[in-house]
């Protein structure tokens, strides 16, 4: 005996095996079928109305972003005041309106003096009240400085927005616990464009000025991409010298180049030629020291004695005491003429033979002993070459041929590589390279400086406009105008009554789902075969058979008996 059980196999009702089929009896039911067009004309009515709801909205422009709850009231009221719709976005809490009421909306609110945020700027310390205490002094005081210095990096044309954050600690009385202040400011800039070196060190100085203590070191600047745009202390060295060098380079060939846009568009119009520039510059800063001395000196001191002999005492044997001179004897004085004047001894008679002056006793010396101090020349020469020597220089220009025309010369192509050569400044001693050649343009688009048309603003009303059309012509031809053709069918095809016709007379009380019997001057109307064959549906159809057979019992009683025989047969 087995007692494995056996799963049962859930069993659908019958109701629901088969939705579509369900679906499909529904629709065909007379009721159901009745209503299909009526319910047509309701679903597209629905569909046109949120259409236009869609598509009637006109495009957003925020107004004002981050507003407060007051401020947000006061201003939605000023606008509905002046017929002007406000929108708040659910996402942002931004304030839009309209884009065609935008300019209106924000001149209204400027002559109202909205929205009323709180006071920025300097203004916040006219609000403060009476008996602060010093922290809150002192912080009012660096929110103050904070939306200052902000408004004024916010007029620098590339940046849209800015905040600064002001770190400044308390003041001590010991010196070593004292920390110098900090700042950090967030730009957010233009979409497109970017801040140069020089404009960031102009804000970093700006901030560093406006605090007392700071120093530019301790300014941090950061972009709305999160990218640093100040350099760190102890960034690696090599890498900003190496961006220099890369900078300095561009600059000069940029120089270059603007020199040959200058020099070539007179002579071929924009777009006709291209040129490129590649500049080897001498970075390298050289810096050279370099003494040199005289071989002979000059004599600067000396300091010493020599002794030595008279002529006349030559042959005396020196007398007296070793090495004094006072000893020695006098040597032997010359006695000249007075009566002669200088000019008559200075110059001889005529014919005569000069005599030679007397010859003095000069004494001979034996020996000296000096000590000489001498100044030797000196020379110091200092070179230091700046960088920014340009190396090398390769020039390169292509020319655009004209359209339906020969190509240039090379006569033409000399002329023009001469030019370029006396613009750039060539030289052959460096090795510069300068080519110029002459080729067909691959054929340039055409870029319109006017707004495509799909971004035209009348574009979106034009199409708002006709959507409401096309769907208002489809809920006449598709919804109305098939419920008009089925009522006036009906109508045509229900039967007139005429005096002579044969009526129908339907049992109210017990015949469930039927009209009342047709009367006629207090009379029921007879069934007649032709009411039979022109009933509506189903059920009009047994209600005219059981009128007519209480009617006419005999004709309906042959009816059933023909029926029987030929069931029989």
């Amino acid at each position: 005996m087995s007692n494995q059980l056996t799963p049962a196999t859930p069993v659908m009702p019958e109701r629901f095996a088969n939705p579509i089929r369900q679906i499909g009896s529904i629709l065909q039911q007379p009721a159901v079928r009745r209503s299909l067009p009526m319910i047509m004309l309701v679903s597209l009515v629905a569909a046109a109305a949120l259409a236009w709801m869609t598509l009637a909205t006109p495009q957003q422009k925020t107004l004002f972003s981050g507003l407060p709850d007051s401020d947000k009231a006061a201003v939605t009221a000023a606008l509905q005041q002046a017929n002007i719709t406000a929108r708040i976005d659910e996402g942002s809490g931004a304030l839009t309106v309209n884009e065609d009421d935008y300019s209106r909306a924000r001149i209204l609110l400027a002559g109202q003096g909205l929205p009323k945020a709180a006071p920025g700027g300097y203004q916040i310390l006219d609000s403060l009240p009476m008996g602060v205490s010093r922290a809150v002094e002192g912080e009012r005081l660096r929110q103050a400085r904070e939306t200052e210095l902000a408004r004024s990096i916010q007029e620098i044309d590339s940046v849209a927005e800015a905040r600064v954050h002001l770190a400044m600690p308390e003041t001590s009385v010991f010196v070593r616990d004292n920390a110098a202040p900090s700042a950090s400011v967030i730009l957010k800039l233009q979409p497109g464009r970017s801040l140069s070196e020089a404009q960031v060190s102009s804000i970093i100085n700006l901030v560093a000025s406006s605090v007392p203590g700071m120093k530019t070191d301790a300014v941090t600047v950061v972009d709305q991409m999160g990218a640093l745009l100040t350099h760190v202390k102890g960034q690696d060295s090599t890498t900003l010298a190496g961006d220099a060098r890369i900078d300095f380079q561009r600059r000069i060939e940029d120089k270059y180049r603007a020199q040959l846009l200058q020099l070539l568009t007179p002579l071929f119009g924009p777009g006709n030629f291209s040129a490129e520039i590649q500049a080897e510059v001498d970075l390298d800063e050289t810096q050279a020291t370099r003494e040199s001395y005289d071989k002979q000196g000059a004599l600067r001191a000396e300091q010493g004695n020599w002794t030595g002999v008279g002529a006349a005492g030559a042959d005396q044997a020196p007398g007296g005491i070793p090495g004094a001179l006072s000893n020695s004897a006098t040597p032997a004085s010359t006695v000249t003429n007075a009566s002669k004047t200088p000019a008559a001894a200075a110059t001889p008679a005529a014919g005569a033979t000069p005599t030679p002056p007397p010859a003095t006793d000069s004494p001979a010396k034996q020996a000296e002993n000096y000590a000489r101090a001498y100044d030797l020349g000196k020379e110091i020469s200092v070179t230091r070459a700046m960088p920014g020597t340009v190396k090398r220089l390769s020039v390169a220009v292509l020319l655009r041929d004209p359209e339906g025309s020969k190509p240039r010369s090379p006569v033409e192509i000399q002329q023009i590589t001469a030019l370029v050569r006396a613009a750039v400044g060539y030289d052959a001693a460096r090795n510069d390279q300068v080519t110029v050649i002459a080729r067909k343009f691959a054929p340039s688009v055409t870029l319109d400086e006017k707004p495509a048309w799909y971004d035209a603003a009348w574009l979106p009303i034009v199409a708002r406009n006709v959507t409401a059309i096309l769907i208002a012509v489809m809920v006449l031809f598709l919804g109305i105008r098939p419920l008009a053709k089925a009522v006036l069918k009906k109508r045509d095809e229900a039967p007139a009554p005429s005096r002579n016709a044969v009526g129908v007379a339907l049992s109210g009380g017990h015949m469930a789902g039927t009209a009342a019997p047709q009367m006629q001057d207090g009379v029921p109307i007879p069934v007649s075969i032709e009411m039979i064959d022109n009933a509506r549906n189903f059920d009009d159809r047994i209600g005219i058979v059981r009128g007519f057979t209480r009617d006419n019992p005999s004709r309906a009683a042959l009816a059933v008996r023909d029926m029987i025989k030929a069931d029989a047969s």
